[in-house]
This record gives structure tokens, sequence and C-alpha cells, in this order.
């Protein structure tokens, strides 16, 4: 095994071995977004391989599409001033009609950019957010939950999400017997993952705008702006004006997650940030609320995959790319 080989993370050993194949066969028919497409069902997969240099590549999407990052690196231009990086553990959503173009700054032969999108239909989104209706309402101050129109979903899925997607692909590549049953609920997962994710967003959008909308607004804005104190759930309590079972219904309800872990998953965002800015990692440390770098570190890892330095790296790697 090559020493490239180990390196690799299962999402790009997957890549690779598609690769592998397309070469075995008739070779890639382009150098710039070589396509694969596997169908089943409601959902396409499509691995895409870029081989050399490329800018403005138009990507549109005709259904939802979900795109993940699996090597190298892009960078993607969209209306209303969107630019923004595209590296892997990131996703992007595109609803039906959306169009972005694309940058491909360091692909090469030897380093091929890779990445997938998942083309899911609008009536299977549709369908999962009846279901979240239904099941998990939204407060009624918030409306229900919906597709967002006209939009581009940025984010930096955590370790969670990427075995999920490894999951989906190895259902379109292998021939498990039970491949519709995980295909269905890996699909209908990762929906439901988007969905609050932009939940969670507006909810956020919310709570710095008007954080006295309702009780939960004002307890995530409250947990917004005290990022690096200790905060207990009594206090979230007393603030939401709520019991302690209600609001951790409420909350898990919007949020698919309880307060405390949702705490947790915010001082990390707000590291990540910090980082990518620049900031050192002891500093990020204390200033997101932990006391222990060892801790942090392993608790960054678990939610992105990689150490808070090797991501310094790599964003370190990516501005140099850059000048």
């Amino acid at each position: 095994m090559t020493q490239q080989a180990v390196c690799q993370n299962p999402l790009q050993q997957r890549a690779a071995f598609n690769r592998r194949r397309v070469m075995a066969g008739s070779g890639p028919q382009q150098l710039v977004e070589n396509r694969t497409v596997f169908e089943h069902h409601e959902v396409e997969l499509s691995i895409y391989d870029t081989f050399a240099r490329a800018e403005k590549v138009q990507l549109q999407a005709d259904e939802v599409l979900y795109c993940g990052m699996i090597s190298g690196q892009k960078v993607l231009h969209g209306k209303h001033h969107f630019n923004a990086e595209f590296v892997p553990h990131e996703s992007f959503v595109m609803a039906p009609g959306e169009q972005v173009a694309i940058d491909f700054p360091d692909a090469s032969e030897q380093q091929p950019t890779s990445c997938l999108t998942l083309g899911i239909s609008r009536d299977r989104l549709r369908q999962v957010c009846d279901q979240l209706n239904q099941a998990n309402p939204l407060p009624r101050e918030l409306g229900e939950w919906r597709p967002e129109q006209d939009h581009v979903l940025h984010l930096y899925h955590t370790e969670a999400t990427q075995q999920l997607l490894i999951r989906i692909v190895d259902c379109f590549l292998g021939r498990d017997s039970d491949r519709d049953l995980v295909l269905n609920l890996g699909v209908t997962e990762l929906l439901t993952r988007m969905l609050r994710q932009q939940g969670r967003n507006f909810l956020l959008h919310c709570a710095r705008k008007d954080p006295t909308l309702n009780g939960l607004t004002d307890a995530v804005r409250f947990i917004d702006d005290h990022l690096a104190q200790a905060i207990r759930v009594e206090q979230l309590c007393r603030i939401a004006c709520m019991s302690r079972s209600r609001f951790y219904q409420q909350f898990r309800h919007v949020m698919g997650c309880g307060p405390m872990e949702y705490l947790q998953q915010r001082r990390l965002d707000k590291a990540r940030e910090l980082i990518a800015a620049g900031h050192g990692i002891t500093e990020v440390c204390y200033q997101v609320g932990y006391v222990s770098a060892s801790h942090f570190s392993r608790r960054f890892q678990q939610q992105y995959g990689v150490t808070p330095r090797q991501y310094g790296r790599q964003q370190g790697a990516a501005a140099l790319a850059e000048v």
C-alpha cells in the first residue's frame, strides 16, 4: 500500500476506486469535471474528477443538488456576491434552478480534484419536510419546515455527515442486498440534516435580529454571546421562560440536539472560524470556553475529522495558493 493510500480518508478511497475503474476502461472523457453517474430510484449520484486547472465552469441544479467535496479545492461563485472556497469536509446545497461558476485552482493529473453530487427530487424533499412538520413542528413564530427557495447553503459538515456520505456512496458502488433500504434511510437522514441546518441558521439569524421573538431565540442569542463562559441549562430555561422539560423538547425539535450539545457545536464552529482567520490554537481554545487544549483538540477532531493544527495548516496552504 502506498503512502498516499494510507493518508486517504474513506471517501477519498472510494473516489480513487471509482477513478481506477474509469481509467481501466476508456479513460476519462474530459479533463475538467469528468463525470461518473449512478442512478437509483429518485436519487442520482455523480462523482466528478478534474485533472487540470480551470475557471468559471458552470454547474446548474435541475433538482435539489447536494454537493460534498472529496479532495482538492474549488472556489464557488454565485449570485448575490456569493464567493466561497469549497474544500473536503464541506457541503453545499443548491436549490432547483440555482447556478454557480466553479474555479479549480490546483487540479492536476497527479492530484485530481474530486467531489460528489446527489441529485434528489423535489417530491422527496417535500416528503421529508412533511414528516418533520408532523413529527417535530417548529414553534409557531418560526413557521414550518420548508426548503429554502433561491438559495445556496454552504456549511462545514460534521464527521457524522461524512460517515453518512460514505454509506450512501457504498450503496451505489456495492451490491448489498439491503441497498434500497439503506439508501432510502441515508437520503432521508441527509435531507433532514440539511433542513435542520437551515432551521438553525434561521433561528440564529432571528436570535441576532430579534432575540425576544420567542424563548428559544432569546436562549440561542445568550449562548452565542457567551461561548467562552460556563453556561448551565437552568440559566437557559430562565431566559427562555420555560420549564426544563419544555425547553429541552422545544430546543430538540428545532435544533435536532440538546442545548449543551448545541453549545459545544457552536464553540467548535467559532473555533474553526477563528483558526481560519489566523488565530493561534491555544488562544482559540480559551476564547471558546475550553480549559484543556487536549480536550479541545479531541472534540474538534471528533466534530470535523481533523485536529485544530491540521485544519490551520490546511487553511494556511489554501491562503498561500491564492497568492
